[in-house]
């Protein structure tokens, strides 16, 4: 059984047992969360597509971990002018496992 949710504005296609890495949450370490945002629940051949949401399906994970990923760098370059500015940005993330999925 898989389900596509939303969260943080992106969607994720998840199954029971996935680890995912999602835009942070406010949630402590080990706090059960709940996503009613699900826009597609399949369950081999079954499908149910929402209209934008399936009616009454939720998808329960639990919080393993919040941290920072790699430190990506921007450069600004303008050729001819002396001008160059660097910046650098971590973005923050809450580390999930998907523990259940009900349609």
């Amino acid at each position: 059984m898989y389900a596509v949710i939303v969260t943080g504005g992106k969607q994720y296609k998840v199954a029971e047992g996935d680890y995912l890495k999602i835009e942070k949450l406010e949630e402590a370490t080990g706090a059960n969360i709940t996503f009613d945002r699900v826009l597609l629940v399949g369950n081999g051949e079954e499908v149910q597509v929402g209209a934008p949401v399936v009616d009454g399906a939720k998808v329960t994970a639990e919080v393993i971990a919040q941290g920072r990923h790699d430190k990506i760098r921007i450069i600004k370059f303008r050729r001819r002018k002396h001008s160059m500015k660097r910046q650098g940005h971590r973005q923050w993330f809450t580390e999930i496992k998907i523990t259940g999925i009900q349609a």
